[in-house]
């Protein structure tokens, strides 16, 4: 579970601004987003081609800092960490899940969701344990000695989803994770997706389709760096 209690903001954003460029190249990707995510909420982030929505998810997961404003991630202050310290927060607090799934390519499925327990530098019995764990909880029991090309698309995104999970972390970060796969696969991620958020995880997910978005507790829509709407999807979400 996360470390944060319930009603407590995972993530909070307050006045972010990101701006790329000077002069006449001057880019104003994020322009004051202030925003707050809760433990066990789920977040659905909409918007058109150059709304934001990358650079808002590349600041959420501490990939990038913002150039003013303050982000927290678990009541962390994120621009006081150093680059060590930063590793080790998107480590420990955030699990990411990506479009294009993001395996090593040579290696078993087993080994692609031991990885981040071997950057924490768990023990290799205990993180042997958890990664079987981690992969029987999305289904893949029967799959771990697979390397990526031996799996499915939407085998593959599970074996990313349990890697995601794995390190138990406080955000789970995911950024188009049904934009490579088949309606089949996209309703098995999602209904993996609500069992995990069942279980109190927090989520935050990036896309373009309605259908997906429809399936949050929460949406909002960026426009030109801002949020141009937020909307609440009650009777509509995991829960």
């Amino acid at each position: 579970m996360t470390a944060s209690g319930p009603g407590v903001p995972v993530l909070e954003l307050r006045g972010v601004t990101k701006v790329y460029g000077s002069g006449e190249a001057r880019v104003r990707a994020l322009d004051g987003i202030t925003l707050s995510v809760a433990a066990g909420d789920f977040l659905a982030v909409m918007g058109a081609s150059g709304s934001g929505k990358s650079t808002l998810m590349n600041i959420i997961g501490a990939l990038d800092a913002p150039t003013a404003g303050t982000y927290l991630l678990d009541g962390t202050d994120i621009a006081a960490l150093s680059d060590d310290e930063l590793s080790a927060v998107r480590n420990r607090k955030i699990g990411f899940i990506f479009q294009s799934f993001n395996l090593i390519p040579r290696t078993t499925a087993l080994a692609n969701v031991e990885l981040p327990l071997i950057y924490r530098g768990v023990p290799r019995a205990q993180r042997r344990r958890r990664a079987l764990s981690a992969l029987a909880d999305v289904g893949l029991a029967d799959r771990i000695h697979h390397r990526p090309n031996e799996l499915s698309g939407g085998q593959q995104q599970r074996v990313a989803i349990a890697r995601a999970l794995v390190t138990e972390p406080a955000l789970l970060l995911a950024d188009e994770p049904t934009g490579n796969l088949d309606s089949r696969s996209t309703e098995d991620v999602l209904s993996l997706l609500a069992a995990v958020h069942t279980q109190g995880r927090t989520i935050v997910l990036i896309t373009h389709e309605d259908a997906v978005a429809a399936r949050a507790d929460r949406v909002i829509t960026l426009l030109d760096g801002r949020i141009a709407g937020s909307r609440e999807l009650p009777g509509r979400g995991f829960r």
